[in-house]
This record gives C-alpha cells, sequence and structure tokens, in this order.
C-alpha cells in the first residue's frame, strides 16, 4: 500500500488538575486522511470484537487493512470477512508494522490489556475506540485520559447505547430538570443470564497445555502467569476473575452509569464503600481470586446546582441486591427493568432502563411531558465521523475517563468490603486506607511494564 499523508490540524484541549481529573467539555480537531478513507485496524475480533468489526465494516469511509487476535479461529473468521486485511497474532507487532499507514483502532480484549494497548496506540498519535471498561484499574484510567487529551487525539469508549435515543433523551430530562433537584440515584444490574459469567472459583489446581490455536501467553499479557484451562479464562468466563476482569459492576456499570453521570455532570466521589454477599468474604480463596457475585456499592458525590443538597448518593446494586421496595414500588409495572437506573427528584422520578425506554413517574403527573426530540446513531459510526473530521464524540476519554474511575473505586471497595474509603482524587489516594491503594494500580508481569508506572 503506498504511503498516506495527512492534514493535521489545530489540537486544542483544556485541562483541570484542580480536582485530579480532566476537564469536561472540550474541543479538538483530528488528523484527516487527504482521501477521506480512514484506515483502522482491529485488535481483538472475537466476541464483542467480531460485533465491532461488523459496525466498522459497514462505513463506507472506513478500510480496515489490519486484523489481530491471539486466537487463530477468531483471526481466520475475521479475515475471511476482510480478506485484503493484514493479519497479526500479537498487537505490538501490528502497532509497529502499521502505526503510519493507519489512523484508528478499536480495542476489544479482555479488561487487563485495555491500556496496554490503547496506550500505545495514543503514542503513535493513533485514533481510539475502546471496549469497555477503559482500563482494569484506577491508575491506569488516569493516565490513558490525560495521554488521549494530551494527545489530541479521537477517542470513544464501548459505551454504545449512550449514542442512542433513549440515553440522549435521559441526559436532556436531567439537565432540563424535568423532576426536579435529584435527591438520589439507584442502580441496579440483576440480569439473571449473567451468572454465566460469575463463577465462584476456586482457580483450577492445575492447567494443560494451551490449544495450537491459542497464544496463551500473549493473552495472558500484562496478567500474572496462568496455567491454561478450558472454560475457566477463554474465551468469555475471564470476567469473574480479578487477574483479567472487572466484574459485573466494571463491565456493566459504564452502561448504566452514563446517562446519569453526564445528566447531572458528576466530578469524582467524596466516599465509597461496598457491601458484598457473605459467602465471599468467607472465602478468602475467593476473595483474592474472582469477583463476587452480588455487590451493594454506594459513592457519596459533590452536589451541584441539578441535585438537592451538596451531597449525591449514589448507590449501586447486582446480584441478590436490589433497591429497596419503595423504589421498586415507584414503577407501576410488575417487572422492574433488570438492568436500569432510577433517579429520584424533588418533582418526581425517571426510571431509565439500559437498552430499552424510559419514564417518568408518577405517569399521570408527567402524561403530557413533552419529550426531548432524538435520533438513534451509531456509536461505531460516530466515532469515524469524528475521525474524519466531524463532531466531537459521544463518549470521549475527557468524559468517560473520570466516569471509569469512579467505578472502578467500586471495585476497590467491593475488596475491601464494608471500609468507608475517603477518596481524594486529586493525590489519588484514600488518606483513611492505605492499603486500598494498593488496589489502585497493578504489578505488570515481567517484561510487560509500562515505564510510565
Amino acid at each position: 500500500m503506498k504511503d498516506r499523508t495527512f492534514s493535521i490540524s489545530r489540537r486544542k484541549f483544556l485541562q483541570t488538575t484542580a480536582t485530579g481529573a480532566v476537564a469536561a467539555p472540550f474541543f479538538l480537531e483530528s488528523c484527516t486522511p487527504d482521501d477521506g478513507i480512514l484506515q483502522h485496524a482491529c485488535i481483538g475480533v472475537g466476541g464483542m470484537g467480531w460485533g465491532d468489526l461488523k459496525n466498522f465494516l459497514k462505513h463506507p469511509k472506513v478500510q480496515i487493512v489490519a486484523l489481530c487476535d491471539v486466537d487463530a479461529e477468531r483471526l481466520k473468521k475475521a479475515s475471511e470477512a476482510v480478506p485484503d486485511a493484514r493479519t497479526y497474532t500479537d498487537w505490538r507487532e501490528l502497532l509497529k508494522e502499521e502505526g503510519d499507514k493507519i489512523e484508528s483502532v478499536n480495542v476489544a480484549v479482555p479488561d487487563h490489556s485495555h491500556f496496554s494497548i490503547a496506550f500505545q496506540a495514543i503514542k503513535k498519535g493513533l485514533n481510539v475506540y475502546c471496549q469497555k471498561p477503559m482500563c482494569h484499574d484506577v491508575a491506569e484510567v488516569r493516565l490513558l485520559t490525560e495521554a488521549s487529551i494530551k494527545a489530541g487525539v479521537i477517542t470513544q469508549l464501548g459505551t454504545q447505547h449512550a449514542s442512542s435515543a433513549n440515553d440522549r433523551r435521559a441526559v436532556q430530562l436531567i439537565k432540563d430538570g424535568a423532576i426536579g433537584k435529584i435527591k438520589h440515584c439507584y442502580l441496579s444490574a440483576n440480569r439473571p443470564s449473567a451468572v454465566k459469567y460469575r463463577i465462584e472459583g476456586p482457580r483450577p489446581p492445575h492447567g494443560q497445555e494451551a490449544p495450537a490455536i491459542l497464544s496463551w501467553d500473549l493473552w495472558i499479557g500484562t496478567a500474572p502467569t496462568r496455567p491454561y484451562a478450558p472454560e475457566i479464562y477463554h474465551p468469555m468466563i475471564w470476567r469473574s476473575w480479578q487477574d483479567f476482569g472487572t466484574g459485573w459492576s466494571g463491565d456493566i456499570g459504564c452502561h448504566i452509569f452514563d446517562a446519569v453521570w453526564k445528566g447531572i455532570g458528576l466530578k469524582p466521589p467524596k466516599t465509597v464503600i461496598a457491601e458484598v454477599q457473605e459467602s465471599w468474604k468467607e472465602s478468602p480463596e475467593r476473595r483474592s481470586d474472582v469477583w463476587p457475585q452480588s455487590n451493594h456499592i454506594t459513592w457519596k458525590f459533590p452536589g451541584n446546582e441539578l441535585t438537592e443538597s451538596d451531597e449525591l448518593p449514589l448507590e449501586w446494586f447486582d446480584g441478590e441486591f436490589y433497591p429497596p421496595q419503595d423504589i421498586l414500588d415507584l414503577f407501576p409495572g410488575e417487572n422492574y427493568p433488570v438492568e436500569s437506573a432510577m433517579l429520584v427528584g424533588t418533582k418526581g422520578a425517571l426510571l431509565i432502563a439500559h437498552a430499552g425506554g424510559l419514564v417518568l413517574l408518577p405517569q399521570n403527573k408527567f402524561e403530557n411531558y413533552n419529550m426531548p426530540k432524538f435520533a438513534d446513531r451509531n456509536h461505531y459510526h460516530h466515532f469515524v465521523d469524528a475521525c474524519l473530521g466531524g463532531e466531537k464524540t459521544e463518549s470521549h476519554f475527557a468524559q468517560t475517563g473520570p466516569m471509569t474511575e469512579a467505578i472502578l473505586l467500586g471495585t476497590v471497595a467491593i475488596r475491601v468490603p464494608d471500609q468507608l474509603l475517603d477518596w481524594d482524587a486529586a493525590n489519588m489516594k484514600f488518606p483513611n486506607n492505605p492499603d486500598a491503594d494498593k488496589l489502585l494500580r497493578r504489578t505488570y508481569r515481567k517484561g510487560w511494564q509500562m515505564a510510565e508506572f
């Protein structure tokens, strides 16, 4: 392929150090290819990555020129869909060989490898679409967010529902004060089918040789070396393990938080505390290996002009934990949405069903309310259009970075249950619990360290 030249326009960004988080909104202009066709690489092409690839393929101004996956069967399937694309097993090799030929990548691999890939891509000046959660650890999120703003690249977190008419309408209703000042938020994710992603452990005592189609050492990446065990880690159950995933709150939380975070304009929390299932707390083996199957996390956020007081409680429920009955009773239907956000205000309540509709409550009070008008749009295509000079993305890292930090603070609290943690965002530490500070970052496996840590 011939060398390509780029028209690089000025990039402007705002960053604040007062709160220890990046500022939003911010404004930037990306580097756009002269021929108007985005040269793109897909890193991770199985599972969610397969859906990502298909969405990018549908955009008329995208050319997928490189594919990467540690699983040869998945890579073969993707290569058949994009036969002209060059293929790689190691993402590091892809970035080395393709870095000057592409403008963007998408990252769809297990959580523990998000940071390494996205960070190195951004260092090369590439635009990045990354599946949620943005990273595995709080420290990684902070560094990746700051790097993306400094580089001036286009970014998008894989919170695809943030581009839906439903979530954008919810954001507007909150900003408009439809339910008055916000008093309390209840987020829940009690999907019954999620149990298949929540194994209880223990870790298998012995592993076996990985199949020839899987480059197991590359799959492990930055995480501690673990022996391959079928149906235990790859392809999906890695979410259950602290080495690789972020639990159910880290995974689905980014979706359910999004409209609430943007609508209210939340800033870093002041405190966080978690309650977890007793059987997990009583097992030292489980506590060091797997995530609990049920969690109740409570954050206290600083209030603002959209909240009733100077402190806003936000609670998360999953597994066996549910919102209080009086909150469930606010919804008149028989089946309270299993994944949803309920915001209680001084004039009513707003229920946002994940990947569903939204309801202003009580319904008889709001039956004639003039709902804001929005159209659904493709989250992936919005990223592509931004890379080609269009409007900023819905889920850029300056917005989703601080949100992901807050969510992952919950995964820290889960591992020190029943302890109220004070959060100092500016200095990125828990002043009242040095032990919890150790859970903000991992020690990378030898050979995979990042100098910036």
